[in-house]
């Protein structure tokens, strides 16, 4: 099933679906793994820096080649695009969907470079995000973000035909340094207005009840980077310190148990049993 049926099937059903960051081939059979067990589908994501660590054709036959290996239904989707020409880098590598992050500009700009990617993605049947308002970065101030408004998220996705729309309601890239409160009367607002999938950035450290919330009220692609990036660092951080093993074959198999476990609890967590 393309991506974005899949979407439209599991918004209908108030169903999240995890998207997930992959690093190196640890992460991503940790990740993999979790899915297959559950028989859930999921979204792998890799970011320019991600691309640029492992290459572009090696991240993306890892991925192709690990589904397969592990019988899940996913996609491959390019995270936080800062640029057309990594798009359509990505768009000639078969990427499933493609991510243009022209948050940060000007409204009217925004919607060029959308329009520009979306057209691009036509030849190739890909899926297209973007992102409006402002999700803080990692770095950045969290308070600093612009929320988006419901008027807009209309006339951009009118203005774009864009797929999916990442949306800044009260989360931010990273951890939190308090719990973050996500604005579910916004949401709402925005997802009455508007049919493409809405998607939440920086879910790490959001707490599980407001994460089914927002999925109850309209959110779809449900993102994850933070968390199994940090689980995997801490887990090899801390079995290094209490041996002195040097085969890694070893060692970074206890990394990528933890990260199963911990994408099997978020897999468990965006079914969202609670609006059954």
């Amino acid at each position: 099933m393309r991506l974005k049926e899949k979407l439209q099937q599991f918004t209908k059903e108030k169903r999240g679906l995890l998207a997930t960051n992959y690093y190196n081939l640890e992460t991503l059979h940790g990740v993999l793994r979790a899915a297959s067990e559950l028989n859930e589908p999921v979204i792998l994501q890799l970011t320019q820096s991600s691309i640029d660590y492992m290459g572009l054709e090696t991240a993306v036959k890892l991925g192709r080649a690990s589904l397969e290996q592990f019988n899940v239904e996913g996609w491959i989707h390019l995270d936080h695009g800062g640029s057309v020409d990594l798009v359509q880098r990505c768009l000639d590598a078969g990427f499933d969907s493609v991510m243009i992050d022209g948050s940060e500009l000007p409204f009217e700009e925004n919607i060029k470079i959308t329009q520009d990617v979306v057209q691009r993605a036509k030849a190739y049947g890909a899926h297209v995000e973007a992102e409006l308002g402002y999700v803080a970065k990692l770095g950045q101030e969290h308070g600093a973000q612009g929320f988006t408004q419901p008027q807009e998220a209309k006339d951009f996705v009118e203005a774009t035909g864009v797929d999916a729309l990442a949306i800044a309601i009260g989360t931010a890239h990273g951890f939190y340094k308090q719990t973050p409160k996500l604005d579910i009367d916004l949401l709402k607002a925005i997802h009455e207005v508007t049919p493409s999938t809405l998607v939440l950035h920086g879910s790490s450290g959001v707490p599980h009840d407001q994460v089914q919330q927002a999925i109850s009220n309209g959110i779809c692609k449900v993102n994850l980077a933070t968390e199994i990036k940090n689980i995997f660092m801490k887990t090899l951080q801390n079995e290094l310190s209490n041996n002195d093993e040097i085969d890694l074959r070893k060692v970074f198999p206890k990394a990528t148990s933890q990260v199963t476990d911990l994408v099997k609890t978020k897999l468990i967590m965006i079914k969202n049993y609670s609006d059954a």
